[in-house]
C-alpha cells in the first residue's frame, strides 16, 4: 500500500518536475542567447574567456581587458539578468493580484502603483528635480508608485463587506485614471529634450542597465518570492471565497493588506529602473496556470521563472529587430498581451468564469 501511495506521489510530482527542469534550461538557454546576441558581433570563444577570466587569470588574459570584456561584463550580462529580475516581479505580482481579486485578467498596475511610480518619475523628468543624483528617478519613482498604492487602500478600507476586493478594484481603476491624466498634462509641458526620456520611460527600456539596479533589485525580487510562497496556502484558500477562507482561519484583511505591499514593492521596484512594461503580469501567470493548475505553491515560483524568460526574450527583440537601434520593450510586450488579454475575454464563459 505504502508502494503504490508513493508510487502514485512521484508520478504526481514528475510532470511538475519536469516542468521546473523545462523552464529552468529555457531560461538558461535564454540567457546564453542574450549574451551572444547584439550590434557588436563578438566571437563566442571570447565572451566565454571573458566570463572566465575574473575567476581563472590564466584562462585569458588578453580577454579581460579587452572589447569582449566590456561587451559582456558591463552592457549584456546586467541587461539580461535584470530582464530576469524584472520578468520575475512582475510575473510574481500578477500571480498574486489575480489570486487576491479571483480573476484571471487581474493585473499588477491594477492597484495603482505603475501609474503611481509613471507619475512620479514624469514629474521628476519636467520639473527637472534633482536631489539625489542618478538615483533621485528611481528612488521618486519608487515612493510615488508606493503612496499611490497605500491611498488607493485606505480609501478601500471603510468596506467591511465581502465586496471589498471589488471596492478595491475600483478605486484602483480610478486613481489610475487621475494619475494617467496627470501624466498626461505633464507630458503636454514637456519640452523636446525631455519627452525622449518621457517616451522610453512610458515604453519600458532596459538600454543603459548596469550592475548598480541589478544588485539592488535582486535583494527585493528573492525576499518577495520567499515571502508571497509563503502565502501560497492562504491564497488558495481565497479562492474558495472570502467566507470559506475566514472559516478556515485565514485573516483576509491582513492577508489583503500583506499582498497589496508586496505587489507594490516588485512593481514598484520594477517601474523604478525600466520604467512601464505591460502584460508580462497578465500572460504569464495564466499560462502557467493552464500548465500546473490554481495551486499557489507552483504557480507564483513558476511564474518567477516564466516572466524572466518571457522578458529577456523580449528584450532580445527589441534589441535585434531594428539595429541599431532599439524598440522600446513595452510595445513588444504589449503586442503580446493585447492580443492575449482579447482572447481571455472572448473564452470568458456567460457565467462568469473561464
Amino acid at each position: 500500500m505504502n508502494t503504490l501511495t508513493s508510487s502514485l506521489r512521484s508520478s504526481q510530482r514528475s510532470p511538475r518536475h519536469r516542468l521546473y527542469t523545462s523552464m529552468m534550461l529555457a531560461m538558461l538557454a535564454g540567457l546564453v542567447v542574450s549574451v551572444l546576441s547584439g550590434v557588436v558581433q563578438v566571437p563566442p570563444q571570447d565572451l566565454l574567456a571573458a566570463l572566465v577570466a575574473p575567476f581563472f587569470a590564466s584562462a585569458a588574459p588578453a580577454a579581460d581587458s579587452g572589447i569582449a570584456h566590456a561587451v559582456l561584463w558591463e552592457l549584456r550580462l546586467p541587461r539580461a539578468l535584470m530582464a530576469l529580475l524584472i520578468g520575475a516581479s512582475l510575473a510574481m505580482a500578477g500571480a498574486a493580484m489575480q489570486g487576491l481579486f479571483g480573476n484571471p485578467l487581474a493585473d499588477p498596475g491594477i492597484v495603482g502603483v505603475s501609474s503611481g511610480a509613471s507619475l512620479g518619475a514624469v514629474m521628476i523628468i519636467v520639473l527637472r528635480i534633482d536631489v539625489l543624483g542618478a538615483w533621485t528617478l528611481p528612488v521618486g519613482a519608487f515612493c510615488s508608485g508606493f503612496v499611490t498604492t497605500w491611498l488607493i487602500y485606505l480609501l478601500a478600507r471603510p468596506s467591511r463587506f465581502e465586496g471589498d476586493n471589488a471596492r478595491l478594484l475600483l478605486i484602483g481603476i480610478a486613481i489610475n485614471s487621475v494619475a494617467g491624466a496627470m501624466t498626461g498634462y505633464l507630458t503636454y509641458l514637456a519640452s523636446v529634450e525631455q519627452l525622449e526620456s518621457l517616451m522610453f520611460w512610458s515604453m519600458g527600456s532596459l538600454a543603459s542597465i548596469s550592475w548598480t539596479p541589478v544588485l539592488t533589485i535582486a535583494p527585493l525580487v528573492l525576499f518577495g518570492l520567499v515571502v508571497l510562497r509563503r502565502q501560497a496556502v492562504p491564497l488558495d484558500l481565497l479562492a474558495l471565497g472570502e467566507r470559506q477562507a475566514r472559516h478556515s482561519g485565514v485573516d483576509v484583511t491582513r492577508l489583503r493588506r500583506r499582498l497589496i505591499a508586496l505587489t507594490a514593492l516588485l512593481t514598484a521596484a520594477a517601474v523604478a529602473f525600466t520604467g512601464t512594461i505591460g502584460f508580462i503580469g497578465l500572460v504569464v501567470p495564466h499560462l502557467v496556470r493552464t500548465l500546473v493548475g490554481p495551486g499557489h505553491r507552483h504557480l507564483l515560483p513558476l511564474s518567477a521563472i516564466g516572466g524572466g524568460l518571457l522578458l529577456m526574450i523580449a528584450d532580445l527583440g527589441a534589441r535585434s529587430l531594428d539595429p541599431p537601434n532599439e524598440i522600446p520593450i513595452g510595445i513588444l510586450t504589449a503586442s503580446i498581451g493585447g492580443p492575449f488579454f482579447l482572447w481571455l475575454i472572448a473564452r470568458r464563459q456567460p457565467g462568469g468564469g473561464y
